[in-house]
């Protein structure tokens, strides 16, 4: 346990350290911010970094875990309906909880006066992403090429931008993105290694990755949707 601790702590500085150097010098050297607001800058990255190294922790020993027992188990039941609906459910919720899709739907409402409301988006992303993430497992269980999932998806996203109003397209694009947070994607990643670890003749490498890639065509699709309903 001691041990993870550091290897996490590590990695964390290593990633957070850099870029707390270089806003410092941009802030002291070029923009010449006060002193107030460089300590809370400092106190701030402090709180990023022992919030972030639990985290991560939370991850490997949590959510990592549960979710390859969990997508283990699904099969078990013999009955793909009840995996698509646990499925749904768990990436659903995921995305809902992800701080990336938080942050983004409180710019989005803010920038547009509370012209797109922050619930509606948050509700959009999770649906999107939990549908993809359900046609994924689909795609393990049943051996549907990836490229072929992907092909499709992206056709009807190239066809509904030439009908989707100019500022749901850019949206819809970020979404996909934060999609890929600390939250959901160890959630989805572990389910596909669960499931495909009890599949015969299912390659963990193969059919767990590319996950991702599907739960982010997701978003992009459901408020482009939203966009087009909307207006």
């Amino acid at each position: 346990m001691i041990q993870d601790f550091k290897e996490t702590y590590k990695e964390v500085l290593q990633a957070i350290l850099p870029l707390t150097v270089a806003v410092l010098l941009i802030m002291l050297l070029f923009i010449g911010m006060d002193s107030g607001l460089v300590i809370t800058f400092l106190k701030g990255a402090i709180f990023v970094i022992f919030g972030m190294g639990l985290f991560l922790m939370g991850v490997k020993l949590g959510m990592l875990p549960i979710g390859e027992a969990i997508g283990a188990d699904l099969p078990q039941h013999g009955s793909v309906i009840f995996i698509v609906v646990v499925v749904f459910l768990l990436s659903f919720m995921a995305t809902v909880a992800e701080p990336d899709v938080r942050v983004l739907s409180t710019m989005i409402e803010s920038v547009s006066d509370n012209g797109i409301p922050r619930n509606m988006l948050i509700l959009s992303i999770a649906l999107g992403v939990g549908f993809f993430v359900a046609a994924s497992m689909l795609r393990i269980i049943y051996g549907i090429p990836l490229k072929h999932m992907l092909f499709v998806g992206y056709s009807i996203v190239i066809l509904l931008s030439f009908f989707t109003p100019i500022e749901y397209l850019a949206i819809s694009f970020d979404s996909g993105g934060v999609t890929t947070g600390p939250v959901t994607v160890p959630v989805i990643l572990a389910l596909g290694l669960g499931i495909s670890s009890v599949l015969k003749g299912k390659s963990e490498l193969s059919e767990s990755f590319g996950l991702i890639g599907l739960a982010s065509l997701g978003p992009i699709l459901s408020l482009m949707i939203l966009g087009i309903i909307s207006h």
